[in-house]
């Protein structure tokens, strides 16, 4: 999942940015959804912190908050280097102090000059940096080499009273020595281990009901499995893509 955050207090380049991401993703075949916020409130805050792949277009000034703080907290408070932040803005002035943050942006785009053709670049330029993401665990059990792309897995299980955990896809469980902290090593960010038994992907997750503790994933299966320290997690990932 790619998501697009745009921050811009200005309607109607709110609605073109959105535009010109969707025109720019009509030639992948990538899942996404665009989120749009005109300033940087708690709200935007609380929709940004999951684990999706994002791709951030942000205005340097709005009536509440800075893009360039914004793009700080997202890298210093939420540690967050591998998201995309653009800047875009009427103030070219800001240019170098932008670029001398050590934020590292993908580009400062001027909104007086060519900003469209800039924006689509820019979003192009991003998204090669989601195709370089590690997308398939490899691994061998019993003499047999697996490669399963990450998309797939759906949640990975502790077996009972064995040294070996069971891989859950939508197609077939696959099996894979070790112990759950031992796979989670081989996992990037969209998987968390919820509790003693599973580690689930993010990405599969379609509602959690937090009442009944229980999780719904996007094929209809049900887990009833999450531990108390990361309910927080999980809630603030669904309502950031739902």
């Amino acid at each position: 999942m790619i998501e697009f955050i745009i921050c811009e207090d200005e309607k109607d380049f709110r609605t073109k940015y959105e535009n010109i991401s969707e025109q720019v993703m009509m030639n992948y075949d990538l899942e996404y959804k665009i989120t749009s916020f005109s300033e940087y409130s708690s709200n935007w805050k609380q929709k940004i912190n999951n684990n999706n792949f994002k791709i951030f277009i942000l205005d340097l000034k709005t009536k509440q908050g800075s893009g360039l703080d914004a793009a700080r907290y997202i890298r210093e408070e939420l540690d967050d280097w591998q998201s995309m932040i653009i800047i875009i803005t009427a103030y070219p002035e800001y240019k170098y102090e932008a670029l001398g943050k050590r934020l590292m942006l993908v580009d400062f785009v001027y909104k007086l000059d060519d900003y469209e053709n800039r924006l689509r670049n820019a979003i192009k330029i991003s998204l090669k940096n989601f195709d370089k993401r590690p997308n398939k665990l490899k691994y061998t059990y019993k003499k047999v080499v697996y490669n399963i792309d990450y998309q797939k897995i759906i949640y990975i299980e502790k077996e009972q009273d064995n040294k070996r955990c069971i891989i859950k896809t939508n197609d077939k469980n696959y099996y894979i020595q070790g112990n759950l902290n031992q796979v989670e090593k081989l996992l990037d960010k969209r998987f968390i281990k919820c509790n003693r038994s599973y580690i689930i992907n993010l990405e599969q997750v379609e509602s959690y009901n937090t009442k009944s503790n229980i999780l719904t994933f996007k094929n209809g299966k049900t887990l009833y499995a999450v531990s108390r320290n990361k309910k927080k997690e999980i809630v603030n990932h669904v309502r950031g893509v739902n």
